[in-house]
C-alpha cells in the first residue's frame, strides 16, 4: 500500500511539472516556437504596387505595420521608374482588404527614402517613422531619418524628415535598414551594414530622437541585412530577426535572441538548414509565388516604442518573388510582393 502511494504521488508530481512547463497555448517546450524548430504556411500575396500620383510602382517591399484601433496601418516602400524610392501608406480592417485600400505616397520627403519603421513613442505622445534617406542638403547620404504625427491616419500629418544624426559616425562606411525599439530607459538603434555586422546605439527616453552614441558592433555572423528586434511578451527575452543569403532560397531569415537589448545575441535559428524561415521550412499554396524570405516584420502584439511580439502568435509580414520573375532583373527592377507566414497547421484560422 505505501508502494503504490509513493508511486501516484510521483506520477502527480511528474504530471504537474510537466504541465508547469506547457506554454499557455498547451504546447510543451519541444513544442514550442522558441525552441527554434519553425514550420510556416505561406499565404497568397496580400499586397500587389499600384499606380499612385501617376507613377506605375515596380514593387512593394520592405513593411512596417501595427494594429490600432481595429485596423491594420501599414507602410512599405515603393520602387519605380521615375522615382526610385518613396513610402506608401495603407490602411484596412483586414488583410483581404490590403489589396483594394487606397495607396498613399507619404509627403513627408521629396527624395530618396525607404524601409521604414513605424512605432508609437509613449513618452511624447506622438507615432514616430524612422526611415533610410537621403538629401542633399544633409551631411550623409543614406542614413536614419525620423518623422513623427500625432495621428497616424493622417497620411499627410508626417512632418518632414529629420536626420537622426548631425553626420555619419566615423567608424561606419554602410548602413542601412534602421530600427528602433526601447527598453525602461533607454532607446536602441540598431542597424546593418551588408558585411555580417549588426551594429546598435543608444539615448536615454528623455534625449530621443537625438543624442545617439557612436555604434558599436551587436552581432556579427553570416547575416546581410534588414535586423528587426523585438521583445517577447511574458519573457525576459529579446528576438533579432535578420535576412542571410544563399541557403534554402536566395534571401532568407535567422533568428537571434538576447537577455538584454544591449546583451549577447545568441542564435535560436542561425543556420541555413535550421533558419527562422525559408524555403526548407515555408509551405506554398497551389499557387506558389515566391522562392524567397526577404525583408519582413513580425505582426506585433502591441504598437508602442516596446516593440512586444507574442510568442504563441508569431506572423510575419514578408516581401517576395519568384525566382523567374527576377530573373535578368537588377534588384531596382525586381517585381516585389509582400505576403504572410503563418505557424503550419494555423494558416487561415
Amino acid at each position: 500500500m505505501v508502494r503504490t502511494t509513493i508511486v501516484i504521488v510521483l506520477v502527480l508530481l511528474c504530471s504537474t511539472l510537466y504541465a508547469g512547463q506547457r506554454t499557455a497555448s498547451g504546447a510543451a517546450p519541444e513544442d514550442n516556437l522558441l525552441t527554434g524548430s519553425f514550420r510556416w504556411a505561406a499565404s497568397q500575396a496580400v499586397l500587389y504596387p499600384q499606380e499612385v500620383d501617376g507613377e506605375k510602382w515596380i514593387s512593394v517591399k520592405d513593411p512596417s505595420v501595427v494594429r490600432y484601433r481595429g485596423r491594420w496601418h501599414l507602410f512599405c516602400t515603393v520602387r519605380g521608374v521615375e522615382r526610385s524610392h518613396a513610402v506608401v501608406y495603407l490602411t484596412f480592417k483586414k488583410w483581404s482588404e490590403a489589396k483594394t485600400a487606397e495607396q498613399q505616397v507619404l509627403k513627408c520627403h521629396p527624395g530618396y527614402f525607404c524601409a521604414p519603421q513605424v512605432f508609437y513613442f509613449t513618452p511624447h505622445k506622438k507615432w514616430y517613422m524612422l526611415c533610410q534617406a537621403s538629401d542633399e542638403s544633409w551631411g550623409s547620404k543614406y542614413g536614419p531619418a525620423f518623422s513623427s504625427t500625432a495621428d497616424i491616419a493622417s497620411p499627410d500629418s508626417w512632418s518632414k524628415l529629420t536626420p537622426l544624426y548631425e553626420k555619419k559616425p566615423a567608424n561606419i562606411k554602410g548602413w542601412l535598414d534602421f530600427w528602433v525599439i526601447c527598453d525602461d530607459s533607454k532607446a536602441h538603434l540598431f542597424f546593418t551594414s551588408l558585411n555580417g555586422k549588426m551594429w546598435r546605439a543608444e539615448t536615454s527616453l528623455e534625449r530621443f530622437p537625438g543624442g545617439w552614441s557612436i555604434p558599436v558592433v551587436a552581432l556579427q555572423a553570416d547575416v546581410f541585412e534588414a535586423s528587426h528586434t523585438y521583445r517577447l511578451k511574458g519573457m525576459n527575452k529579446y528576438l533579432t530577426l535578420i535576412e542571410a543569403q544563399n541557403g534554402h532560397g536566395w534571401r532568407y531569415y535567422k533568428a537571434y535572441l538576447a537577455d538584454r537589448l544591449d546583451g549577447r545575441w545568441v542564435p535560436l535559428a542561425g543556420d541555413k538548414d535550421k533558419a527562422f524561415a525559408s524555403m526548407l521550412n515555408v509551405e506554398h499554396g497551389s499557387q506558389r509565388w515566391t522562392d524567397v524570405i526577404s525583408h519582413g516584420e513580425l505582426l506585433r502584439a502591441g504598437y508602442d516604442e516596446k516593440l512586444e511580439a507574442d510568442p504563441e502568435n508569431l506572423r510575419f509580414l514578408f516581401q517576395g518573388v519568384l525566382n523567374r520573375d527576377r530573373a535578368g532583373k537588377n534588384y531596382g527592377q525586381i517585381p516585389w510582393r509582400l505576403g504572410i507566414l503563418e505557424p503550419a497547421g494555423k494558416a487561415g484560422k
